[in-house]
């Protein structure tokens, strides 16, 4: 006759068994974030190559007055690289000099006047904090409620939105680029 094992080491073993196997949702990466990283570091990979085929001379140029330059767009995108996670509640690297929810920081990150060696630096820096962070995102927070400068979204919108920023001064970058006759690498 077979020998009977116990319910409760049965239940142990399916315990033990299925505790790697399910682990929670809120600690699992979440898939859109997987997406994201791929295409911020596509997007990195070009920023970094523009600002190194950019003459130093041509950062402080800007197509009128009152418009950010290029060297200025290009630290927009570095402190909001920093800034942006702060909405999940990451603290900003301090040697940034950026607050959480202070617009005077940002700009005065982006006015400084850096060499273009810097600006490559700096670029790089912020696209491995960022990176970093979004690493860090698990699928359940992407449906958790966040803030930044009084607009409201989720998560998943915040990140949305950081994609969509990096993208849209990436062309603003492009245009840039092409009006001082300097060919985006990855174009040549």
């Amino acid at each position: 006759m077979p020998r009977r094992v116990p319910r409760t080491l049965l239940l142990v073993a399916a315990l033990m068994f299925a505790v790697p196997v399910a682990q929670p949702l809120a600690a699992q990466q979440a898939p859109l974030m997987t997406d994201l990283m791929q295409d911020l570091a596509g997007v990195e990979k070009k920023f970094v190559e523009l600002a190194k085929a950019t003459p130093e001379d041509k950062l402080s140029w800007r197509p009128g007055a009152g418009v950010r330059s290029m060297g200025e767009v290009l630290l927009h995108v570095a402190s909001d690289n920093y800034f942006i996670p702060s909405a999940f509640g990451h603290a900003i690297p301090s040697a940034t000099g950026i607050k959480a929810d202070d617009y005077k920081t940002l700009m005065a990150y982006e006015k400084r006047a850096l060499s273009k060696a810097q600006v490559v630096a700096e670029l790089e820096q912020s696209f491995a904090y960022m990176k970093d962070i979004m690493g860090k995102t698990t699928a359940a927070s992407l449906t958790q409620p966040v803030s930044l400068f009084g607009m409201k979204s989720t998560g998943q919108g915040m990140w949305i939105l950081a994609m969509t920023h990096v993208h849209e001064h990436l062309g603003q970058s492009i245009a840039y680029a092409r009006m001082n006759g300097i060919v985006p690498p990855w174009s040549k």
